[in-house]
């Protein structure tokens, strides 16, 4: 007797937010309902996501980035398909399978020239604490910095490198660290003479926020690292596979780092896979003799399944120009979003670089404008941003964040397979949204009445009973103003 997924389904379907709060999450399930964001979605495709009475959404998230071919991409379905139907010899462990060495080839082919060797594991935080180990053991140093709005991932010695306070709070005590500002070259200087630096940590372009920092400054950090002795890790998990238009953010900046971590969208959307890849020297350091063979694993790093999932990614990657792609689609974005900054006061800049894209809010100068941004952030810091998140999914069925908790800035992770259709859609919305914002307080009273229909314990009760949302799905729970979703694991 076989497991039948889609009779489950059938069977269960609309239990699943009174599931989460009673066995899972219970806080996630309350922030999803208070904000109206609770739909039963039933199928994803493409750029789109489908609930259950018919709408579609435009997911501009992708999963925080994991979706860089779009859902359901079918060479990537065929590719695994046809792993499980030759029933390959998984994880047998005592062994050197070759799924493993064609994707550690193709990582590094992909590679700067320093770069020889693949380590694989399962997530981008994974591939961090595997970074963190494999830094402090080839240099024999006890320190790793990090950039302030820093975010690496949320086990242990991931979090050392968090420049969150909030994510930070009460998990000490955590891998000696330290933090220096984003950016400030002096900073890391002073750090790094101490001699007592394994590495520094640091994406190419935050995620929190979508920060950037200009080609002198990597120039200057590289330089800093190799005088210092310090290796350079790029966390490139969201950044990277042709998310900023090139194959690698650090290209941009002429950067060659010690040690690169990938994951997000190498899996393909189907299998988590994560992998750590380094020099020669760092990795051999590590792995230096045959009894150090098994000194860092992992169980499932090396599963036959995820490495279909990523040679077929790349394979899919090569076949359809994503890379490319990516970076005239970030193009046309920047293009097309310019005049919402002219045209909107509250819309201070457009900035990332491929498909990755920050939206900031400022308050604006028209005094009754500004009167009215004032009323909205006395509620809650950088409650604006949110309320534009909140109407850009019930009105026009599309899927944002908030970059990070206290920021008025909306972030776009588009997947890699969008165009102009969706350019188009985006923009359009959004204009809409701005514009409310400019004639009154609509979008402080849509987010109120949103919130406030949440909290109604009837809708609460008829989910918890199994019974699907409303068409239009315009309830949920919350008495005060709870944060729109940001990335609750990598933003």
């Amino acid at each position: 007797m076989t497991y039948d997924v889609a009779k489950v389904l059938a069977e269960r379907h609309g239990e699943n937010y009174g599931l989460h709060s009673e066995f899972m999450n219970p806080q996630m399930a309350r922030v999803l309902r208070t904000l109206g964001f609770d739909r039963f979605y039933v199928r994803g495709e493409g750029c789109y996501l489908y609930d259950d009475a018919g709408q579609r959404y435009l997911d501009l998230l992708s999963g925080f980035g994991v979706y860089g071919l779009g859902r359901s991409h079918p060479g990537v379905k065929a590719a695994l398909h046809q792993a499980l139907d030759l029933d390959l010899p998984n994880m047998v462990q005592i062994d050197c399978a070759l799924l493993p060495g064609l994707l550690a080839e193709a990582l590094v082919a992909r590679s700067h020239e320093g770069i020889r060797r693949v380590f694989f594991c399962n997530s981008g935080t994974e591939a961090i604490e595997g970074a963190i180990k494999f830094a402090r053991y080839a240099t024999k140093r006890p320190r790793v910095i990090h950039a302030s709005h820093a975010f690496h991932g949320l086990s242990t010695g991931a979090l050392a490198l968090n420049g969150g306070a909030e994510f930070r709070r009460g998990f000490g005590p955590l891998v000696p660290n330290a933090e220096v500002p984003f950016g400030d070259l002096d900073a890391l200087a002073r750090q790094l003479r101490r001699g007592d630096v394994a590495a520094f940590v640091v994406e190419p372009i935050q995620g929190k926020g979508v920060y950037l920092a200009p080609t002198e400054y990597w120039q200057g950090v590289q330089e800093l690292c190799r005088r210092h002795k310090t290796l350079l890790v790029a966390d490139e998990v969201q950044t990277g596979l042709g998310r900023t238009g090139r194959f690698f953010c650090h290209e941009h900046f002429g950067l060659e780092p010690d040690i690169v971590t990938v994951s997000k969208a190498l899996s393909g959307g189907y299998v988590p896979v994560g992998a750590v890849l380094t020099t020669e020297k760092v990795f051999m350091s590590v792995f230096s003799s045959m009894d150090r063979a098994m000194v860092h694993s992992s169980t499932f790093g090396r599963n036959q399944l995820a490495m279909v999932a990523g040679l077929a990614t790349l394979a899919a990657m090569d076949e359809e120009g994503i890379v490319e792609r990516a970076r005239t689609t970030g193009e046309l974005f920047a293009t097309k979003l310019a005049p919402l900054v002219e045209r909107h006061e509250v819309l201070s800049e457009v900035r990332g670089l491929g498909l990755m894209i920050g939206l900031e809010f400022k308050a604006p100068a028209t005094p009754k404008l500004r009167r009215r941004w004032q009323a909205v952030e006395r509620i809650r810091p950088a409650l604006f941003s949110q309320a534009v998140v909140v109407p850009l999914f019930h009105r026009h069925r599309i899927l944002t964040q908030v970059a990070a908790d206290g920021v008025n800035i909306i972030k776009l992770l588009p997947p890699l397979v969008a165009g102009e259709a969706e350019v188009d859609a985006f923009v359009e919305a959004l204009d809409d949204v701005l514009d409310s914002a400019g004639r009154g307080s609509g979008l402080l009273f849509e987010l109120g009445r949103t919130m406030a229909k949440g909290t109604l314990p009837g809708r609460r009760a008829r989910q918890r009973d199994g019974a699907p949302s409303s068409a239009n799905g315009s309830g949920h729970p919350g008495r005060a103003p709870t944060p729109a979703p940001t990335a609750a694991g990598r933003p």
